[in-house]
């Protein structure tokens, strides 16, 4: 008789591709008042679009072509503005993280930023699916004189679906040195049932998003009643927003339920801060 089929061996499950992508951008000023790409560097999904300009600042688009972060996924940006330049970083569209199965997603932004140089850390917001994992980190080193103006903004769930964040994770971590010494830290750690941690009245009061925007630059702590006088003739009702400035820094938070109302408050408040419009693609 024929010997018998050999029991089948197991299959390991394959290893999921985690995506690794980085961009690396340096400015430098020339002739007193243009701002002039140096240097480019991309690898994985990430890439850096650069609008054509007059003479003047300059503004990078950062372009996911994976269209979201996977669990697991690990982005690094580094970003040099030489002394005197001026550039401005933003995204093509709101990020999506979505729904993992254990892994933490990483995104990890570093800038630099010379005597008298002025960098706009101007991202759109990230959108966190239910059971999303992320941990985010944002690190600036600035020499005397120089300019910072970051904004970020996070939404909890996919509003469109009415979906909970049911679980999840986010850290979210930033640090400013200025002149070599820290000058600002702050951190953020939701884990477990965020629809639950953001209900009650201490953490988010039901607030679906929230935003943070940081002005570190000579002149930021004496614009504390501007940024207040803005925020009166800006808001709307269902978002909360304060400010509060101290050591160099002014801070600018928000918070509300309903994340597109949340978006168009900080469009106008962040164009009345800055003075000029925000990048185009926040447009579209």
């Amino acid at each position: 008789m024929p010997n018998p089929d050999p029991p089948a061996l197991p299959v390991a499950a394959p290893e999921r591709q985690r995506s690794q992508g980085r961009i690396h951008l340096r400015v430098a000023c020339a002739d007193g008042h243009d701002t002039r790409i140096l240097d480019i560097a991309e690898g994985g999904p990430l890439r850096l679009r650069l609008p054509r300009r007059p003479k003047g600042p300059c503004e990078a688009v950062l372009l996911n072509t994976a269209g979201g972060i996977a669990c697991g996924d690990a982005f690094r940006v580094t970003a040099d503005v030489g002394a005197g330049a001026d550039l401005t970083l933003t995204t093509t569209a709101a990020e999506k993280v979505y729904r993992s199965d254990g892994p933490v997603s990483r995104v990890a932004t570093a800038v630099t930023v010379g005597a008298g140089g002025r960098l706009a850390h101007l991202p759109q917001e990230t959108i966190l699916f239910d059971r999303a994992a992320l941990a985010r980190r944002f690190e600036a080193d600035l020499a005397p004189g120089a300019h910072l103006l970051a904004f970020e903004a996070i939404t909890f769930g996919r509003t469109a679906r009415n979906e909970p964040m049911t679980r999840g994770h986010l850290s979210d971590t930033w640090r400013i040195r200025r002149d070599g010494r820290l000058a600002y830290a702050d951190t953020l750690r939701l884990d477990g049932a965020l629809s639950d941690q953001l209900a009650r009245a201490a953490i988010g009061n039901g607030a679906r998003a929230m935003a943070t925007m940081l002005d570190v630059s000579p002149a930021a702590e004496g614009r504390l009643e501007e940024v207040r006088a803005i925020l009166d003739a800006t808001g709307a009702a269902g978002v909360a927003a304060a400010a509060s400035a101290w050591n160099g820094h002014l801070v600018l938070r928000l918070l509300g339920r309903d994340p597109d109302a949340l978006r168009a408050v900080a469009q106008r408040a962040l164009t009345a801060y800055r003075g000029r419009p925000l990048p185009r693609v926040w447009q579209t």
